[in-house]
């Protein structure tokens, strides 16, 4: 059975001349598991309305959907994001939560133990911190006959301080909603061992041994409003045996109290949620989140068109047209008219889309251009590179400004092409030889000895100077106002990237100085080559060529690089490496885009900068401009001769936000976060400033005929 059965019985309490003792409790408590299950069951099969997750996706403790400490086969909303802190004596927790795909949640979180040590003699560090990440996948959602059913994957890998596999069941009767599961590990009777090089999944590796640990755990929600839910739960957690918690010899040398939690929460707005709860029968916890859709503008975005002056009328139509592209955010600007043909070839400085670049030259062209016109071809470019062309006519444009014709009409009748061979003679206007830009720029490095949490925040700036069609000179300059990164750990055995501390700690940081070249080849086969201060560690030569086939489906490409460490004294220096003078890498890459689920996967075979060879596997997911994405990396870790090294895997989770979410117009600069182990030299490639895979980009037919409803917005 999955409930410990106590057959010594143990007094807890009296009252009103009842006495109650342990078996007696136990006894009660698996009565009301089995019986709420049963009536889980029973209602599963009466007809009720079909019913969603909200308004039950609440936050749980740690941060995944569910009441206090157990889940819930609830799921956040696809494409939507959390994040929060909450406190539970003597557990403090932080985290941020995601739905990537529907029904998938994402939890990442850290969990504090306060009044308990990280590091012996070592008070730097601060109180015992575990990072973790879970997963939960609802397989069955709800529906008139049936719950919701969902499994999930607690701290699957490394330490696995607070791991569990359940698999949980909920049904809504509004305004109720019964939860019933079924979990190990932290949630069943004994501790679950640590994974530190492997993936552990009990409940699909070994189910029986799954299923004999775990114990059942449940819960009801009662939500009369959508702003304000009550919460009762059963929560198996036996603190007291839960060896391998840092908590549980310093605050759990005996059972808790109890084993029901009471909880009220509360939405004062439609993003923020307040949790006030009273849990093991001794302990206030509070629970603070806010939750946002991925990629939705906190600030509407308007892009204003350039209004001519009354003077202006007086210029030619493609002086005119030429003036208003300049102002609206487009350079280097070329316009030929062949008969009844207005050729307009314009460099994008600003639109995140391409075809809302192209939508922004329509909205000009639909009273501007002239009246004998009647084909219109519009060449998009990228650092002077011909890359897109879309072709339209002037009828279809001016019915569609007046209404005659549907968006949806009017891109059936035009088309987006790539792999351009013919471009124009005219010599362009307003040619943007200087560009710069901007962004914020925050580092975190976290959990080293000398403190858990270690940052620089700052501002990342860049110039680049394009003399001619494919060719930057960059310089990139970084300033951080605060930074506190140091760390108590010395170089490995080849310190590819575990002496990056050295660079990492300095306040102003030379990024780059360099030059990158690139070129078509043949229609839709691109070169690239760089040269000189690559990124922040290390200098040299890299190169690159890559090809969109099947209309962009796949990405191909070989890249290879030789380069030698930077002086992290002296930017302008090179160091004389004792372990490795030259570092070279060599990948064959490829790209897999799957546009209907807008998720790439991008394998990357070769030779990394330590001289490891083998494979890096990485998925991304595009939600609105906003890109998440998670890596994985297998290589032969023999030539280490470290321990660190040998055997380790590098991994790690990143995201790029556009920055347009934020100022309220359209831009194309991003901010990068990455997360990943700073002091492992495995599996490692040169930062590049950009690749031809970027280059590409969503700058291909299938993704072009998949970005047309950005035309307009």
């Amino acid at each position: 059975m999955p409930f410990n059965i106590i057959t010594k019985p143990e007094v807890l309490y009296k009252t009103r001349g009842i006495i109650y003792t342990r078996k007696v409790i136990t006894y009660c408590t698996r009565f009301t598991a089995y019986f709420l299950f049963l009536t889980i069951l029973i209602l599963s099969f009466r007809t009720f309305a079909f019913a969603g997750d909200e308004p039950f996706t609440y936050a749980s403790n740690w941060g995944g959907t569910g009441l206090m400490e157990i889940p819930t086969a609830r799921v956040m909303k696809e494409n939507s994001y959390r994040i929060g802190a909450a406190q539970v004596d003597p557990y403090r927790y932080y985290y941020i939560s995601l739905s990537p795909l529907k029904r998938l949640e994402i939890n990442g979180r850290i969990t504090e133990v306060l009044g308990v040590q990280g590091f012996r003699n070592n008070n730097d560090y601060g109180n015992y911190k575990d990072k973790a990440i879970d997963l939960k996948y609802q397989f069955i959602p709800e529906g008139k006959y049936v719950p919701a059913l969902a499994i999930g994957i607690m701290d699957p890998h490394g330490t696995r301080v607070y791991p569990s596999q359940y698999l949980v069941a909920s049904k809504q009767i509004y305004p109720f909603d019964f939860t019933i599961g079924l979990g190990n590990g932290r949630f069943g009777k004994t501790s679950l061992p640590s994974a530190s090089t492997t993936v552990q999944a009990e409940i699909l590796s070994n189910p029986s041994h799954w299923l004999s640990d775990s114990q059942f755990f449940w819960g009801v929600q009662f939500a009369p409003t959508e702003k304000f839910a009550l919460a009762l739960e059963y929560s198996p957690i036996q603190y007291h045996s839960q060896t391998r918690d840092p908590a549980q010899p310093v605050h759990f040398k005996e059972q808790v109290p109890s084993e029901y939690n009471f909880g009220i929460r509360y939405k004062p707005t439609k993003w923020s949620e307040v949790d006030l709860s009273y849990q093991r029968g001794n302990q206030i916890g509070i629970n603070l989140s806010m939750a946002f859709d991925i990629g939705e503008p906190l600030i509407p975005l308007y892009d204003r068109i350039y209004r001519e002056d009354t003077s202006d009328i007086l210029d030619t139509p493609s002086v005119r047209i030429t003036r208003i592209l300049h102002r609206s955010g487009f350079s280097d600007i070329g316009i030929d008219i062949d008969g009844d043909t207005l050729w307009i070839e314009a460099q994008n400085d600003k639109y995140f889309y391409p075809p809302r670049a192209a939508g922004v030259i329509i909205q000009i062209l639909a009273d501007k251009s002239p009246g004998e016109i009647e084909n219109i071809n519009i060449i998009l470019k990228e650092n002077g590179i011909p890359v897109i062309q879309f072709t339209t006519t002037r009828d279809d444009i001016i019915d569609l400004h007046a209404g005659k014709m549907t968006m949806n009409e009017f891109l059936q009748l035009s088309n987006f092409s790539t792999g351009i061979k013919d471009t124009l003679h005219a010599r362009g206007r307003h040619k943007k030889l200087f560009g710069y830009g901007l962004k914020p720029e925050f580092r975190t490095f976290l959990n080293d000895p000398s403190g858990f949490f270690k940052y620089k925040l700052g501002v990342k700036g860049w110039i680049k100077y394009h003399p001619w069609k494919g060719l930057s000179f960059i310089t990139g300059l970084t300033g951080y106002a605060l930074n506190n990164i140091s760390t108590s750990n010395e170089p490995l055995s080849m310190p590819v990237r575990s002496d990056i501390v050295l660079y990492e700690k300095e306040k102003v940081a030379l990024d780059r100085v360099m030059f990158t070249q690139v070129k078509t080849l043949f229609p839709s086969l691109y070169g690239s080559i760089s040269a000189g201060l690559l990124e922040l560690q290390y200098a040299g030569v890299d190169a690159e060529i890559a090809t969109p086939v099947l209309d962009g489906r796949i990405y191909l490409g070989i890249s290879g690089s030789a380069v030698k460490k930077r002086s992290p004294d002296n930017p302008l220096e090179l160091q004389k490496n004792p372990v490795k003078d030259l570092f070279t890498t060599t990948f064959f890459k490829t790209r897999i885009n799957i546009p209907e689920k807008e998720i790439a996967i991008d394998i990357k075979a070769g030779e990394f900068l330590a001289g490891d060879r083998g494979v890096r596997f990485e998925i991304s997911k595009y939600i609105k401009g906003v890109t998440l994405r998670a890596w994985y990396t297998s290589t032969d870790t023999s030539i280490f001769t470290d321990s660190v090294n040998d055997g380790y895997h590098d991994k790690g989770i990143g995201i790029s936000i556009p920055l347009r979410l934020f100022k309220g117009s359209d831009s194309r600069t991003a901010f990068k976060y990455l997360l990943s182990p700073w002091t492992r030299d495995s599996g490692q490639d040169i930062d590049h400033f950009s690749t031809l895979f970027d280059f590409i980009g969503r700058k291909t037919k299938i993704f072009l005929d998949k970005d047309k409803k950005f035309m307009y917005n």
